[in-house]
């Protein structure tokens, strides 16, 4: 007889008793030729249920889920009261062009002059702006036909890598200088569509670009669906005169956050050569961090934005649940899933977010989100706007990190922002932590399941990557309680957060628990399977992904490898202009620690 657990109902939680707790993920590293084989025997019957049964009882994943009274009712996606209207924002209209979407984005940055940037050489090491390229553009020093033709010289470099670690796993040069041409062509009529005309963005592979086929970087989802139109964001960016790059790579199916992957290649970080890039969206935060595309859209699921945004030093926005519409991706059903941007700063995220926001029919009437907004940067009273923000801080998790230069360099970066701008930074608590991560795993993992289990019981799910194999196999092992009872504890997490922003706008974290990771060597043929560096990866992310909630990664430094470090910002439900706010000031505040990645292409200039 297995002892019952009860829960109390989370509005009787004693939050001042409650004793963080570090993760402890009990399971093996595997590499090679004994993964390979640990996944043929996981696929066996009786032995391999009989090993998931195990691994799940050490890590208490069943005492949770089976053993428990949970006394909550599930809820099946995020549920959230009404919000208060942000202070000092611009509202965009949902339901007009993106190009005018686009140009309200650009009224709310702060005053720029590109002209001083292209003129002055000797400025110290930054990202070009899409504001740089749109001037470039304008006065006729470069086209964008000119950087097309710089870029695809460089993606057909990457391809010849040996061994392959390629950044686009679909690519057309032929269809990238059409594109180019047609915008060259708008601006020398003098009729750009937007700011947007001619910046150039790269797709993960699990969302829709057409022509292109959408494989999640495996290589047979194309066999079973056939990719006839563009996803909704991606139409979206299409009409502001975006020219798109391809198809980038990523972990297959999304089911990692290293960004290996057996079979196309993986992507290498551009800060150093023999690390991840952090997954799933390895390929376009890494295309972005090379300095080859302004933006790149990824998905997050489960940090796949910002993991990668944090390992490679840019800028990576998850919207609130809903914000966008997921029509045209691979995971488009799900309830714990966004599409994001990736870019090099703040503020081209917030150009490229506006172009592509909306959400799809059916979540206005289930979520009714209030209007979208962006922060009004330009407004002489943003930083005493900013002084007004109450910053949460779980110190005891925050410090929970693999090397305290993660977790100190974050502190720095929260020592500046306080000291510009007296924002308040209050200790907060936040109970049940490690059964928040379960919930997560148990929502993605069933959805991930729902969608695939047909075509893997149809003699598809052997031609995936092993470690694809092995989650599904833990996928499999989840019941209908399981998921019930995962519903029930999103319920509990909710309510925790919910009070807590009673308090405060934001909660602060490091994005990731650790830098990027070594590649093994052993790795790079048959993958891998390592919990404790997902652990790392994964450590502060989750409530975005299982609540919903807005975040954003920004870069903040460097550890003594040089490897980026990001922070993490959490708001409350549809706060999208209050992260990026803070993200923004963040920002500006770290940038002078601005360093040049070792495999940088100035596309722009070409020298």
């Amino acid at each position: 007889m297995v002892k019952k657990l009860e829960m109390l109902p989370a509005t009787d939680v004693d939050l001042s008793s409650v004793k963080y707790e570090h993760e402890v993920v009990k399971a093996p590293h595997l590499t090679g030729f004994v993964f390979r084989l640990f996944v043929r025997i996981l696929e066996l019957p009786l032995i391999g249920p009989a090993i998931i049964t195990h691994l799940k009882k050490d890590n208490k994943v069943d005492q949770l889920l089976r053993n428990t009274v949970i006394p909550e009712g599930p809820m099946f996606k995020p549920e959230y009261p009404p919000q208060e209207t942000e202070p000092g924002v611009v509202v965009l209209d949902e339901d007009g062009s993106p190009a005018g979407r686009v140009e309200s984005a650009l009224k709310c940055l702060p005053q720029y002059d590109p002209s001083k940037s292209w003129e002055d050489s000797s400025l110290p090491f930054r990202y070009w702006k899409i504001r740089d390229y749109a001037y470039a553009y304008r006065t006729g020093k470069v086209t964008p036909s000119m950087v097309a033709e710089r870029i695809i010289s460089v993606i057909e470099e990457n391809c010849r890598l040996k061994p392959p670690a390629p950044l686009l796993i679909s690519f057309d040069a032929a269809d990238v200088r059409k594109q180019a041409a047609a915008s060259t062509q708008r601006f020398e009529e003098g009729n750009p569509v937007s700011i947007l005309d001619g910046i150039f963005i790269a797709i993960k592979d699990d969302i829709d670009l057409y022509p292109h086929p959408s494989n999640g970087a495996s290589t047979w989802m194309h066999e079973v669906r056939t990719v006839k139109k563009d996803a909704v964001c991606v139409s979206k960016l299409r009409s502001c005169g975006v020219i798109f790059v391809g198809k980038a790579n990523m972990h297959e199916f999304g089911m990692g956050t290293t960004g290996n992957n057996p079979n196309y290649g993986t992507t290498r970080n551009p800060h150093a050569p023999d690390r991840y890039t952090g997954g799933s969206s390895s390929g376009p935060a890494a295309i972005v961090a090379s300095g080859i595309c302004s933006a790149a859209l990824g998905t997050d699921g489960g940090g796949s934005v910002r993991i990668p945004s944090s390992l490679c030093g840019v800028v990576g926005l998850k919207s609130n649940y809903g914000r966008t519409n997921m029509e045209g991706s691979l995971c488009d059903g799900g309830t714990v899933e966004i599409i994001g941007p990736i870019a090099s700063s703040v503020e081209d995220i917030m150009l490229v977010y506006a172009a592509m926001l909306g959400s799809s029919p059916e979540n206005r009437i289930s979520l009714r989100p209030p209007p979208p907004c962006l922060p009004a940067l330009s407004f002489i009273d943003d930083s005493n706007i900013l002084g007004s923000l109450r910053i949460g801080k779980y110190t005891a998790w925050f410090n929970d990190v693999h090397s305290t230069e993660v977790s100190d360099k974050c502190e720095d970066a929260l020592n500046l922002l306080t000291k510009a701008h007296g924002c308040e930074i209050t200790e907060i608590v936040i109970p049940e932590l490690q059964e928040m991560r379960t919930a997560h795993v148990v929502s993605i993992g069933s959805e991930c399941l729902s969608s695939m289990n047909a075509h893997c019981e149809d003699g598809k799910g052997v031609k995936s990557t092993y470690d694809t194999r092995t989650s599904m196999g833990l996928f499999r092992s989840f019941t209908a309680a399981d998921y019930i009872a995962a519903q029930r504890i999103r319920r509990r997490i909710m309510h925790y957060h919910m009070e807590i922003f009673k308090k405060v706008d934001i909660i602060v974290t490091p994005t990731t628990g650790i830098t990027a990771p070594k590649i093994p060597p052993s790795a790079l043929q048959s993958g891998e399977t390592d919990m404790q560096t997902t652990a790392y990866l994964m450590r502060f992310i989750i409530a975005g992904n299982l609540l919903g909630l807005p975040a954003i990664s920004v870069p903040v430094g460097y550890d003594r490898s040089g490897l980026p470090i990001g922070l993490q910002l959490i708001g409350r439900p549809w706060a999208e202009a209050t992260i990026l706010r803070i993200a923004s000031a963040v920002e500006k505040l770290c940038c002078e620690s601005k360093k040049r990645p070792l495999q940088y292409y100035d596309i722009l200039r070409a020298n």
